[in-house]
């Protein structure tokens, strides 16, 4: 499980970790503990930190980065370029269904 301190160190690799939603970090936070399911959680960070809007920037390239690390840390394979695509798609389409974006980075992983 990723912690805020690991989320603003991911975002610090593309931007400088500035925090302009921390309610809705915090909240997603506290959720994501009650889960024991890690792909659920993943799918809720992302969600929160693209379209809340959690870091002053970078926000695209850190849910990017969670959904590698979360992939990488169970390992599970999947394609860097489907992972951007998917990203996107949710940021365009401005996604919010949790069971959509479930089934979205499993095309991901394929």
């Amino acid at each position: 499980m990723l912690t805020k301190k690991d989320l603003i160190a991911i975002n610090q690799r593309f931007s400088n970790g500035n925090i302009v939603n921390n309610s809705s970090l915090d909240f997603i936070l506290a959720q994501t503990h009650r889960s024991r399911d890690w792909y659920k959680t993943m799918c809720l960070l992302v969600r929160s930190i693209i379209l809340d809007q959690i870091f002053e920037d970078g926000n695209k390239r850190t849910a990017t980065a969670i959904i590698m690390t979360y992939f990488d840390i169970h390992g599970h394979s999947y394609n860097d370029d489907r992972v951007i695509q998917v990203v996107l798609r949710i940021t365009k389409h401005n996604i919010k269904e949790i069971n959509k974006i479930e089934r979205l980075l499993n095309y991901a992983t394929k």
